[in-house]
Parts: C-alpha cells; structure tokens; sequence
C-alpha cells in the first residue's frame, strides 16, 4: 500500500471525552473511527490488524476440534423465554426492535440458546459427541456506559466457542484443550508474558471459571497475583476460596489492575434442559448434553496489545498482528534517482510476498518520523539520498529502537529468516 492512497490520515487531536489510550492511540493513527460512544469504525489499517488477530484465533481452534460457522444476530424472543433471559429485568443488555409485520426481536448479546437449539438438529446419539463449533461475529450489549475505548463498547466483535459432550470427563478434557489453545493465543498476540488463567466464580455449574486476565495499569478488573507461582485469582472469589489447595497464602498475592481477554465457562445441562437438547448414551438412556462456553473478543486484545506495548511516541505492534511488516520512508522524494530507488526496492519487498506500507508522501522527514512511530509498524527502512550514496537502508526496529545499516540483499535474507515476515 501507498500511503498516499490511503485515504485515513494521521491525526493530532482526539474525539473530546476520549480517554482511554487505547482509542486516543488507534485514532490518531487512522486505525478506527469513533462513529458515537461505544461504536467504531475499524478503518483500513485497523481492520487488516483485526483480520491477523482473528487469523491466530481461527488457527487454534481449528487446531483443536472447532468447526467455524456464523449465527444470526436477530433473536426469536421464544428461545431466551425458556431459559428466562428475554426479561429486561434479568439480562439488562439487551438491543430490542419491533417488527413491521409484528412480534418483537432481540439483537444478540450473547448466543447459547441459538447453538443449543440448533445443535437439536444434529445430536441424537453419544457418536454424534463431542462437538466444537464456534463463530467470529458481531454481538450487541445495551451497556449503560460504554468506556476503556474499544475494550468495553456496544457492538464489537467475538469468537465465541461452544463444546457440547456426553460426559464430564469428555469436557473437561475438552476445557484443559482450549485453555491451553488461549494461551497460545494471547503469546502469538505478544501478551501472554502478561497473561494469566485466572481462577474465577463458577456460578452454578462449578467451582471456578477461568477468565484470561492481562496485567495492565489501563485495565478495569481487579485480579491477585504471585507471579512466582503464575497463580492469578479474580477479586470477586479471593475471599471465598481456601487459598491452601493452590499452596498459597493471601499475603503471598499481589493486587493488581488487569484486563479480561478472554474467558470458558462449564455451562453444565442448564441450556440443554431448558431447550430439550438430549442424545441416547450407550445404554439407550436418553441424558442431556453437557456444555461449555469459550470467549475471546478480538477487538478487546487489539486495545490489550496498545495499552500494553505502546510507548510514549505510540503504537508498538507485535510483527504477528501488525498491519505491515514494515514501513518504507522515502525521503528526498523531490530527487528523481532517490525515488526510482526506493519505488524499486518497494516492488521488490512486494515481489518477495514482504507486507509493506510505503510512505511516498511529499512531506517532511519529522513528520514522517512522527508518523511512523505512532503506526507502529514493526521495521521502518528509510530510504534518502544519503542512504542511496551509501548503497544500504536504514533500517530501525520499532520496539527496541535498534538501528542498522543494510542493503537490498542484506535486507531480503534478515527478513527470509524471520518467520513472523
């Protein structure tokens, strides 16, 4: 891409009540547009970021069992009836609309009562168990108010992941598996150094649940830590739990602020019942299925990744998620050979299948230097008539600032054995 085609801009100011660094960050940089509170839009740039993180994700389910599939949005309010969560005054986050051609729907907050009844369409027998499917898409929370930028908004994005087995062995099996899968995850997102499975209420169906807290000043949750031990605990079951079955004692933990990326729940047979989604074991008794839930909200880990690796000049992307590789600075471009130079080598990194944005823009070096630090891109090679005289590139590694001095094929082969390039 040129970057004189790209039609997003960088910017200096922000949308006035705007605080979280996350969105300042990503919309000064032209990755997201905030369209009202609690609704982006994700730009060009933003996007392509987006479609990398939901890459990884698809990649690791996949790799365990899951089958990718989408559901509806629009919700039958008969479905949420029998599990009681249509009720305003039981679930509070609804999106509701009336029909032309009367009859009320919901916009999906969350989506067990669709897959369970679906399910009922394709499980009769325990050989028709276990089964994994999943989605990336859009849900919608009525959220009283919306904050931590696109972390917490009214229409995002998240995979969701529902296991559907005939016994308890089979899915705890099966949640071990994807736990492990999330922090494979968040460390190809360049975060699981920060992240933690944390023990948290189970609700009705177990002891704990696990969410997936990073450690973060920007972060909305509460978790305690002894990060010798890699023991995390949510602040809402730090008193209700005997910390001796995890060989720890409360003066042993650190509080700490944290973000929650992602999340499995065991659902036990509560939506199975409720919706008649039964199979015939072995024996010929007929049982309902066991479930669990398994969430991750892409655009959440974007925000996570910029709260957590930006510096004081801007963005810093991991090489696995950033929109390109790298960023190509020509300066001197008013110099006819200077730019026949570098609109060559920029041909050449396309040719060799190397992501790059290329900023041919007529514009000043400190601006383009500026520029490139807040996009964040993890290399940018410069290229200028001093450089040129010198037959190399300069080329400097964002999150670490280191600065070296190659040429064309020296370039090629540093990036040949970069797998993440």
């Amino acid at each position: 891409m040129r970057q004189s085609q790209l039609f997003t801009k960088t910017k200096k100011e922000v949308p006035a009540g705007e605080v979280a660094k996350n969105a300042q960050l990503l919309i000064k940089g032209g990755y997201v547009f905030k369209n009202m509170a609690g609704a982006y839009s994700f730009l060009p740039l933003g996007l392509k970021v987006i479609g990398k993180i939901n890459k990884i994700i698809r990649e690791e389910m996949d790799a365990i069992g899951g089958q990718e599939m989408v559901m509806a949005s629009l919700q039958d309010s008969s479905l949420w009836e029998a599990t009681d969560r249509w009720d305003d005054k039981n679930v509070d986050v609804w999106f509701k609309s009336e029909l032309k051609a009367g009859g009320v729907v919901g916009l999906a907050w969350t989506h067990e009562e669709v897959i369970t009844d679906l399910m009922r369409q394709f499980i009769s027998s325990y050989k028709d168990l276990p089964q994994y499917p999943y989605q990336i898409q859009k849900k919608f929370r009525n959220e009283m108010r919306a904050k931590s930028g696109i972390m917490r908004t009214r229409e995002f994005d998240m995979k969701d992941l529902y296991s559907f087995s005939a016994t308890e062995e089979q899915h705890q099996e099966f949640y071990e598996k994807c736990a492990a899968a999330y922090m494979k995850i968040f460390n190809r997102l360049g975060i699981g150094h920060k992240t933690y499975k944390t023990f948290a209420s189970g609700g009705a169906f177990s002891k704990f649940s696990h969410e997936f807290q990073t450690l973060a000043e920007a972060g909305e949750d509460v978790v305690y830590v002894n990060e010798e031990k890699g023991i995390a605990l949510n602040e809402e079951v730090i008193d209700e739990v005997d910390l001796a079955e995890f060989g720890v004692a409360k003066d042993e933990l650190v509080k700490m602020k944290s973000i929650e990326v992602g999340n499995i729940f065991s659902l036990g047979t509560k939506f199975s019942e409720a919706l008649d989604l039964n199979f015939t074991d072995e024996t010929g008794l007929s049982k309902p299925v066991i479930m669990g839930s398994y969430g991750i909200g892409p655009a959440r880990a974007m925000g996570t990744v910029v709260d957590l690796l930006s510096d004081d000049k801007g963005i810093v992307w991991p090489e696995a998620i950033a929109p390109f590789n790298i960023h190509l600075v020509l300066l001197n471009s008013d110099d006819a050979e200077t730019k026949d130079w570098a609109d060559g080598f920029y041909t050449s990194l396309q040719a060799n299948g190397i992501e790059v944005l290329y900023d041919d823009r007529d514009a000043r070096a400190g601006e383009k230097f500026a520029d490139s630090d807040l996009l964040g891109l993890p290399y940018r090679i410069v290229a200028s008539k001093k450089t040129k005289a010198e037959g190399k590139f300069e080329v400097v590694t964002r999150a670490t600032g280191e600065v070296r001095y190659l040429n064309e094929s020296e370039i090629f082969a540093d990036f040949d054995s970069n797998p993440e390039t």
